[in-house]
């Protein structure tokens, strides 16, 4: 079966641009395009905006997932049957959106279903439930799920490293290829119904982490969600990938990334940390990554179970039935329950184990304790769920025979499939709730289990319950889950230590009646306020502050395939044409020209680690220094005596160096300061403390200059070096702070220079300088790189309404990377602003050239 939505995959890692159907489809129309996804380039794929009108009022959410929330089976006379899956979290979180959002699902069905009925099906579940289906051929599915879902990211994901063949599988780039088509078919299912000036996107899981990068390639300011169930591993773990990047890249393509729990997000933080280099902030409650003039927001709150649907099934007369039987079945033995997938990562071996032990310390529990094991089906499947399986088999019949007798068994296990209501039926019976999972992301069982426990009137009276008495309960958790951190009532276990789970059970089944009341209630009041409304809610809030700012924005797409992201950027912040300034400097007689070094016109190597500026270089700065209508700065964190070395071919060059203490207006001038500083004897005190600090860092250096000192930690570990800056920062303002120095941490520095030195004292005395001399600058340019050169900006800005500039002068003040600045202008690279100086200097020659026959013309007029 082939499906007519699937078209083949452009080779994403070629570096070829991904490209998407030209015009939007109308809501109530399912396309089916078949043809290479060449065919189907947009043109204007990274414009402003979308290309689509909005013709849809009515907020909605487009919520995406693996699979649709959507029961079928086929009946005897060949027609499909449909029905919503209430046990779905896709259904679920419904609850927590508005009543006035309306919400459109898109995913995959469970069954296959044959080409010739896709495209009414899909109508059908389109009308009837608003579901969008995205239909998968099942060998390309089998390589999506089977294959790169549940072979490679969820076993990394949950830790687990491919070691050998045996220990998850090996990477195969065949199998990422498949993942990347798998995105891209449900990209054109969310493009079939999509108002992106309108409509908000929540995708779900690992199993479409690069959908956003497919979404935001098509649509720049699509309002877009992510969240992830699974565990998100350490960088250590995670580092190993070798998609890592590109699916790092693909999730910052969202708004909002959602995380289950702290150390999820911690970890997905640190591994942008080192692998791009990004780093984060938190701003009144809310984490936040800048990416490219964009702000990644990162919500982290564990999701809820539904509490309605759990009470409707409390309330059914099988339920109550069902508890009755099981009442009567370990009448005067006590249970304790856990309900697993039959997975590697349940830990349902080592929670048999512990009650081995347990019956082994304790003899006289025997005949008195069940642990009742209930083993849902693996949801993976491969020779690791075999083992699993022989595994817990050996295990139960070993403790069964050897402390089993006559009517009793210490452990029950129950592998066939169980009744929604039955499985309740015994979360109300057990005493104790057992979930030893060596790695799991979230584990609903028990909240579950603490909403059954507190039953209902009915169940009360077929256990013999007090009506008004309060309820009991208690969890036996790993750390190792998600839930774990949000129910601090439970005993929290390392699965792996067999003893001290032997003794938590111990403990749970012998604590005091009123400890366990205490308990519950504790758990019962935060699960019942959290549920899964509430969570759903919470996100799309969320969610909606964090795109509240695309109107305004400007929004550019760069870069090719998986590496595509967006910019986004204040209207006022625009590229420098060349063609424009270059226009601007020609009709212009008085021009100051501030230029930065460091970064901005270093080397253009991006592999290069020396930053001796460039013959080419030099050459351009000497012919715009030639010009008589220029003046021209150059400033630098460097040392003057580097500084004079390096450009002393540039005789009319001024410079400024260790970031504007000293000035030289030319090569023939003399060294000042701008800051009259006589006492350096602060630097006997900073320099211990920073040395203290170099040396218990790898790879950080100290520059000791005759102005300042700083301390650089660019090739140190990226999270050791920060920390170490902040309390390196925090250091130096104690010991110093009764002296004339500011301490200041910059883009992997801190650094100790005299109070008032920067570099907008340098833009100052050029200006006042050129007003001296009868120069009022027609022309400004300035070009920075980093947060020192922000001063300078700063004041070219605010001399536009001051004496220093002509009243007409245009101002250019142009930053290096598309970033916030207090600058109007941006060019991408140091090879862009040297084409752009090197088309100022051919100017200057031009100019040069023509002045002499204009020259001898003007002569020759005078004496006729």
């Amino acid at each position: 079966m082939v499906s007519r939505s699937y078209s083949n995959l452009l080779d994403l890692t070629s570096g070829e641009a991904l490209g998407f159907g030209r015009e939007r489809r109308r809501f109530s129309r399912v396309a089916t395009v078949s043809g290479p996804l060449s065919e189907l380039d947009d043109d204007n794929s990274n414009s402003v905006g979308s290309d689509a009108p909005s013709s849809l009022s009515q907020e909605r959410m487009i919520i995406v997932g693996n699979q649709l929330p959507i029961r079928s089976h086929k009946r005897d006379n060949g027609e499909w049957y449909f029905s919503w899956d209430e046990d779905s979290l896709l259904y679920q979180l419904k609850d927590g959106i508005a009543q006035d959002v309306e919400v459109i699902y898109v995913g995959s069905l469970k069954e296959e279903i044959d080409m010739s009925e896709q495209d009414d099906i899909a109508q059908t579940l389109l009308d009837t439930f608003k579901c969008v289906p995205a239909f998968i051929p099942p060998d390309l599915f089998s390589k999506f799920y089977h294959g790169f879902c549940k072979q490679q990211l969820w076993p990394l994901f949950h830790y687990m490293l491919p070691l050998s063949p045996e220990l998850g599988g090996r990477f195969d780039r065949s199998l990422w290829q498949a993942y990347l088509s798998v995105n891209k078919i449900f990209a054109d299912k969310v493009m079939e119904v999509i108002s992106p000036d309108d409509d908000f996107v929540w995708v779900h899981d690992y199993h479409l982490m690069v959908l956003p990068t497919f979404l935001r390639k098509r649509f720049n300011s699509v309002k877009l969600g992510f969240f992830l169930h699974s565990p998100f591993p350490s960088s250590e773990i995670y580092r190993t990938l070798p998609v890592r990047d590109d699916l790092l890249r693909a999730l910052l393509n969202s708004d909002l990334i959602g995380f289950h729990t702290f150390d999820y997000a911690r970890h997905f933080l640190s591994c942008c940390s080192r692998m791009l280099g990004l780093s984060y902030q938190s701003k009144r409650g809310y984490i936040g990554l800048e990416y490219y003039g964009r702000t990644v927001s990162i919500k982290i709150l564990p999701v809820g179970i539904h509490i309605g649907q759990l009470q409707s099934v409390l309330d059914l007369p099988e339920t109550a039935s069902r508890v009755a039987e099981l009442r009567d079945q370990f009448r005067g033995q006590t249970v304790m329950l856990g309900v697993d997938d039959m997975d590697i990562f349940k830990g349902i071996s080592l929670k048999l184990l512990a009650m081995e032990q347990l019956l082994l310390q304790h003899p006289e529990m025997r005949g008195k304790v069940v642990l009742v094991q209930i083993a849902n089906p693996a949801r993976g499947r491969g020779k690791d769920v075999q083992e699993v399986r022989s595994e817990t088999f050996a295990a139960v019949k070993r403790i069964n025979e050897s402390f089993g007798r006559q009517g009793y068994k210490p452990i029950v296990l129950i592998d066939s499939p169980l009744q929604f209501y039955e499985r309740i039926a015994f979360y109300v019976i057990a005493e104790c709730c057992l979930v030893t999972a060596v790695r799991d992301g979230m584990n609903l069982i028990p909240y579950e289990y603490i909403i059954c426990r507190q039953g209902n009137e009915k169940l009360n009276e077929t256990l013999g319950l007090d009506q008004s008495g309060p309820r009991k309960s208690m969890l036996v958790l790993s750390e190792f889950i998600g839930c774990s951190p949000s129910l601090s009532g439970a005993i929290r276990v390392n699965p792996w230590n067999i003893d001290a789970v032997a003794e938590a059970m111990d403990y749970a089944l012998m604590v005091s009646e009123a400890e366990k009341q205490l308990r519950h209630e504790k758990h019962y009041k935060y699960v019942s306020t959290h549920d899964v409304a509430y969570w759903a809610r919470s996100f799309y809030q969320d969610l909606e502050r964090a795109c509240r700012d695309h109107v305004r924005r400007r929004c550019w797409g760069i870069g090719f395939g998986l590496g595509f992201r967006v910019i986004a950027l204040d209207p006022s912040f625009k590229k420098l044409s060349v063609d424009h300034i270059v226009s601007a400097y020609k009709r212009t007689k008085s021009r100051a020209i501030l230029l930065d070094y460091d970064g901005a016109m270093g080397s253009t190597a991006s592999n290069s680690i020396s930053v001796i500026p460039t013959a080419e270089t030099v050459g351009l700065i000497n012919s715009l220094c030639r010009d008589p209508k220029n003046v021209v700065f150059l400033v630098s964190g460097k040392e003057r005596v580097i500084l004079s070395k390096w450009f002393s071919s540039c005789d009319r060059l001024g410079l400024a160096a260790e970031h504007g203490y000293f000035l030289r207006p030319n090569q023939e001038g003399d060294w000042e300061t701008c800051v009259s500083v006589t006492d350096f004897d602060w630097k006997q005190t900073a320099e211990p403390v920073m040395r203290l600090y170099m040396e218990t860092t790898d790879g950080s250096t100290i520059e000791i200059k005759e102005s300042s000192i700083v301390w650089n930690y660019q090739c140190a570990d990226p999270d050791f070096g920060f920390c170490q800056a902040k309390e390196l920062l925090d250091h130096l303002e104690s010991v110093l702070a009764n002296e004339p120095v500011s301490v200041k941490s910059g883009q992997h520095i801190v650094e100790v220079k005299p109070q008032g030195v920067n570099k907008g004292l340098v833009a100052e005395r050029l200006l006042e300088t050129m007003r001296q001399r009868g120069m009022l600058p027609d022309f400004v340019l300035c070009i920075g790189d980093d947060r020192s050169d922000e001063d300078m900006f700063g004041v070219i800005m605010s001399a536009r309404d001051g004496p220093a500039l002509s009243p007409v002068a245009e101002v250019f003040p142009c930053t290096v990377g598309q970033k916030p600045s207090k600058a109007k202008y941006y060019l991408e690279d140091t090879n862009e602003i040297l084409r752009m100086l090197q088309g100022l200097a051919n100017a200057s020659e031009q100019a040069a050239r023509n002045s002499l026959p204009t020259s001898l013309a003007n002569a020759s007029a005078t004496k006729e």
